[in-house]
């Protein structure tokens, strides 16, 4: 009965931390989307001014699910490696207009 309990525990961390590293981090996307994406997307500029406010938590999750970027004619994995773009995600759907922490990317 021990080793079931064992077993178990030592899934459930395997589980958790594997979902935490699926996440994404907020704290690298705001600096991924420091790095790659505002100097298209602030005010007046070619990609028109974008920060996690500019969408709620779903319009951000949706955008991010259809994978596609520049109004559909680049994918977003052209733009960012996967990995950032989990990071970049989890910032945006974080601090979107209806998060309990809504910010802009100053």
């Amino acid at each position: 009965m021990r080793t079931m309990r064992v077993a178990a525990a030592v899934v459930a961390v395997t589980f958790a931390s594997g979902f935490a590293l699926a996440a994404g981090s907020a704290t690298k996307g705001r600096f991924h989307f420091k790095k790659s994406c505002k100097s298209c997307h602030v005010k007046g500029a070619e990609g028109g001014e974008v920060t996690p406010l500019s969408r709620t938590q779903e319009q951000w999750r949706r955008y991010f699910a259809k994978g596609v970027h520049n109004k559909g004619t680049q994918k977003l994995t052209d733009v960012l490696p996967a990995e950032q773009l989990k990071d970049v995600e989890k910032f945006l759907v974080d601090h979107a207009a209806d998060s309990p922490q809504p910010e802009t990317c100053g």
